[in-house]
């Protein structure tokens, strides 16, 4: 049946989907601290439950797979690998960012790039650019934001920004070509993405999958990608 269950957990939003084939049969996010440790567990039985669900009729278990909050994307991890490891099933894991950009282009035409964003400490952002198609044309990578941020693409044309970095990026980034959206990550996306993952038999090793927690940036002062500029 192709029935994949996705956790996102890269960031204070807890959210979890269910997808049938692709489609979404049902949804839960839970914005409180300490949801992802506290509640994640007994948010899938209660979704499961709304689908009609049991756990021995999922397919494959998809995560979040980074950048991202290190407890969040742990935890989440964590219970996926448990599942998948219990059930004898597929573990599918998801680029946070291209997950976001996905859920932007509901919000697009085909035209422009897409910056999709996560907030990191102050103001440094993780962040990778893709195009409509969803292909990565600017590798993950983390930046303190500054007013010249961006500049290279911007001088090009139309750039879309989403993530939970849009309200300060947008605070110091002021070009007419920079357009900022309401996409927050969510599972939905995760899920959509997961299953064509599913289709092409991409699955990650359960015993030794790690997430993208990207630590090893620790920039201390503004630098700027020679690819933007």
């Amino acid at each position: 049946m192709a029935v994949i269950l996705s956790l996102e957990t890269s960031t204070p939003v807890c959210s979890i989907a269910v997808h049938q084939k692709g489609v979404l049969l049902g949804k839960k996010s839970l914005d409180v601290p300490g949801a992802h440790s506290e509640k994640l567990m007994g948010m899938i039985q209660s979704l499961l439950e709304e689908c009609s669900l049991t756990i021995n009729q999922i397919n494959a278990v998809a995560v979040s797979e980074g950048p991202g909050s290190y407890t969040g994307l742990r935890i989440g991890v964590s219970v996926g690998k448990g599942l998948a490891y219990a059930g004898d099933i597929p573990l599918i894991a998801v680029s946070t960012l291209k997950a976001l950009s996905y859920g932007a282009r509901v919000q697009i035409k085909n035209q422009g790039l897409i910056v999709a964003m996560l907030d990191a400490r102050r103001m440094e952002i993780y962040w990778e650019v893709f195009d409509y198609d969803l292909n990565s044309v600017r590798e993950l990578d983390s930046e303190i934001i500054d007013a010249g941020s961006f500049s290279g693409l911007l001088e090009k044309g139309t750039v879309f920004f989403v993530g939970d970095a849009v309200k300060k990026v947008s605070e110091v980034i002021a070009h007419p070509n920079a357009v900022f959206l309401d996409v927050k990550i969510s599972a939905e996306y995760i899920g959509v993405l997961a299953f064509e993952k599913f289709l092409r038999a991409e699955f990650a090793d359960v015993a030794y999958f790690v997430p993208n927690y990207l630590k090893e940036f620790k920039a201390l002062q503004s630098k700027k990608n020679p690819l933007l500029i």
